[in-house]
């Protein structure tokens, strides 16, 4: 097993020492529905968004284990905070798959310009001269108002006929945003939606899903560390479940927290930590909690692991990854439920943190990346040697 980088240690001891900021904070992230300018000037101040940055554009390069528990701990404090922290983190290391070029035009000027993202086919972009042309609407676009640039996944057409799948890279004067996020869960993620018409997008300035999957994207000639030669279909389904075990553990300890102080009065005053119901849901919360997390960073340690010892990361254990990544939401989903219902109707009200984080998890719930049957469907195919049919392994 790799040993966490010096540095990496140094970022994650200081985003501890921010989380009672936001906690502070949630409400107020739920109230503008985006991130507070403040928290995400707090991340940068921290290094939180150098981590997977390339270190050409003074990133540290961590190993994928440490970027993730930096987002666990970010999502315990604010579930919001750590859903669009985690999105828009990692889009570095997406970035540093592309040409050169393309990051210097992202970087070159300002190291520390973020880029946001849609990948979901909502558009298309058309073969011109020297690139493509883009249109289309791109939704659910987290931390879009905190990004210069975007990310948006689509097929490439070519003589009126689809011949690949990418990612289009698009500065913020090409694309409108359109503030439609008005939702029951993760309130402040501000993932609102992304017009494009009639976009030029160079030709540097796209890459294929094709490109990274197997290994061959233009980055990896100058971006040579072994973070960037980690599976996308472990890299990003990862990047939205680890949010929400990070709100799983928000969420037990403030269940802890709460039922430590409580009084039942329906029950002739019996505190709520003598109750012994109580105490069966708080262990098996916890430790569901605590096998989505093993689990999931296991995996990706893993991968990680078999890439520093210069081999390839069969498709059993990318499988299996993508298994343990779904079933980790669904634990710390269920984990959360158990606590919630033994919570009390005091645990309802908009001030208590409990109710936030029941709300925020079960959102995450429906991304695509959670879809649980079809990532187990995978899974089993492989099993049986069966065709794979998900793009996201």
């Amino acid at each position: 097993m790799s040993q966490r980088s010096e540095v990496g240690t140094e970022v994650l001891d200081r985003i501890s020492a921010l989380l009672p900021e936001l906690e502070k904070r949630a409400q107020e992230c739920e109230d503008q529905r985006r991130i507070p300018v403040e928290t995400i000037a707090s991340l940068d101040e921290v290094g939180f968004f150098k981590l997977v940055q390339p270190a050409q554009w003074g990133g540290y390069e961590v190993d994928p284990v440490t970027y993730y528990e930096a987002v666990r701990r970010i999502a315990s404090a604010c579930g919001s905070t750590g859903w669009v922290s985690s999105i828009l983190g990692i889009h570095n290391w997406h970035l540093a798959l592309y040409p050169q070029q393309a990051q210097e035009e992202v970087w070159g000027k300002d190291p520390s310009t973020r880029i946001g993202s849609s990948y979901a086919p909502m558009g298309m972009g058309e073969v011109v001269d020297g690139g493509y042309k883009v249109n289309g609407e791109w939704h659910w676009s987290s931390g879009c108002d905190h990004a210069d640039w975007t990310f948006v996944g689509g097929p490439v057409f070519k003589n009126g006929k689809p011949v690949d799948f990418v990612s289009y890279l698009l500065p913020r004067s090409d694309y409108e945003i359109r503030d439609v996020w008005h939702v029951s869960g993760l309130k402040g993620t501000g993932s609102n939606t992304l017009v494009i018409k009639d976009a030029f997008v160079p030709s540097h300035r796209m890459l294929s899903f094709r490109a990274m999957a197997t290994g061959t994207s233009p980055g990896l000639e100058v971006n040579t560390a072994p973070v960037y030669k980690m599976p996308w279909g472990t890299i990003h389904p990862t990047v939205i479940s680890t949010p929400v075990v990070g709100m799983g553990y928000g969420a037990y300890a403030a269940h802890v927290e709460a039922q430590g102080k409580r009084v039942r009065a329906a029950y002739a005053g019996e505190k709520a930590k003598d109750d012994p119901f109580g105490k069966v849901r708080i262990a098996e919360a916890a430790s569901d909690i605590d096998a989505a997390w093993r689990q999931l960073s296991g995996n990706v340690q893993d991968e990680y692991d078999l890439i520093l010892a210069g081999k390839e990361v069969p498709m059993e254990l990318r499988l299996r990854a993508r298994r343990d990544q779904v079933r980790a939401s669904s634990r710390s989903i269920s984990a959360i439920d158990r606590l919630f219902e033994a919570a009390g109707a005091r645990a309802l009200d908009s001030d208590q943190p409990l109710q936030r984080f029941w709300r925020d998890a079960h959102a995450g719930r429906v991304h695509a990346a959670n879809d649980a049957e079809r990532a187990y469907q995978a899974f089993a195919n492989g099993e049986f040697g069966i065709p794979i049919g998900d793009t996201m392994v």
